[in-house]
């Protein structure tokens, strides 16, 4: 018997409901993307996982698991230790993101990435290159990331479309997907009481055996994230490593609120239902947004092979036309 290979998505939508930071768009983002990967890239629903900080629409009134740091992680986890050779793993996180101080001593003003989740136990680079190192050979791993800072999620994976230099003048209101670091200090801090400015500090006492690797593992076995080779991480970012992504609101009008990159992400494969590379998809990702005032730059971080490879390989038998945000 012929083994199919299995395709398995995490989906997380981070909206902070009732807080400061809230959002309005990122629940959207990701369930529109199920929707999305079941119709055209054939994903079967029970494979998919979905995680929200509030109700998703006609689906109950509490969400069955809540984005936190360690169900996140869990749940990332969960299914690269499912994966074989040939499947097909994908992670979209539609929510704020954040830029920490370097640990590494060779980087003494460098600032590393990290997304927020709803507890603020912080998701970082090296959780996410940790992860990609485990995959089992000729399996893949995509993450699209609808989060400021989301450039160089994926600890050292290769860039293959950066920073750009083209400006454009938002048209159209919009809320900044990040969170500064010092606000973050700031509240992790009021948890624990301690008077320090070590974020460390605050997520292990916070957080313990659940916060972010990058805390938990002394600097001398850094070296267990390193990788030697090219890989199968492959990071679709909504915007630069210095760059906010936006979170579009036009509920005013009667509009649904949406990531604007999550969105551009729908545009372009709504307009083109053939197979597409993951490089096609980021270009045309940008000149949808420059279209449309947002400045923000997507970028790709992959091997040379992953960059002409089909996002998510699109099965040929898969050309459905999905219907945008």
């Amino acid at each position: 018997m012929t083994k199919v290979n299995k395709r398995l998505a995490v989906l997380v939508g981070c909206n902070y409901p009732k807080t400061q930071y809230e959002l309005h768009g990122c629940i959207n983002d990701v369930v529109a993307m199920r929707d999305v990967l079941v119709n055209r890239f054939g994903f079967e629903p029970r494979n998919i996982e979905l995680l929200t900080d509030a109700p998703v629409e006609g689906e109950g009134s509490s969400p069955a698991v809540l984005p936190t740091g360690a169900n996140i992680k869990a749940a990332l986890s969960k299914m690269v230790n499912q994966a074989e050779t040939g499947d097909v793993l994908f992670f979209h996180y539609s929510g704020h993101g954040t830029r920490i101080p370097s640990l590494k001593p060779a980087h003494i003003f460098r600032q590393d990435e990290a997304i927020v989740p709803s507890d603020f136990n912080l998701i970082t680079d090296m959780d996410f290159r940790q992860l990609v190192n485990r995959l089992p050979e000729g399996a893949s791993f995509t993450i699209l990331s609808d989060s400021c800072h989301s450039g160089g999620l994926i600890d050292k994976e290769k860039e293959q479309i950066g920073p750009s230099a083209y400006k454009t003048t938002p048209s159209i209101p919009y809320k900044p997907k990040s969170i500064p670091f010092e606000s973050i200090l700031q509240y992790l801090s009021s948890l624990t009481g301690i008077n320090s400015s070590d974020i460390g500090t605050h997520l292990l006492e916070s957080f313990g055996a659940n916060a972010s690797l990058k805390f938990l593992v002394p600097q001398l076995q850094s070296d267990l994230f390193e990788f030697l080779k090219a890989d199968e991480g492959i990071l679709l970012s909504g915007c630069q490593a210095d760059e906010t992504s936006a979170d579009m609101n036009p509920m005013e009008s009667g509009g649904k609120a949406y990531g604007a990159f999550s969105n551009a992400i729908q545009m372009v494969l709504k307009e083109n239902t053939g197979r597409l590379s993951n490089k096609q998809v980021v270009i045309m990702a940008r000149k949808v947004l420059e279209a449309q005032g947002i400045d923000q730059h997507p970028c790709l971080y992959c091997s040379d092979r992953n960059a002409d490879a089909t996002l998510l390989s699109q099965p040929e038998d898969k050309p459905i036309s999905v219907s945008a945000i």
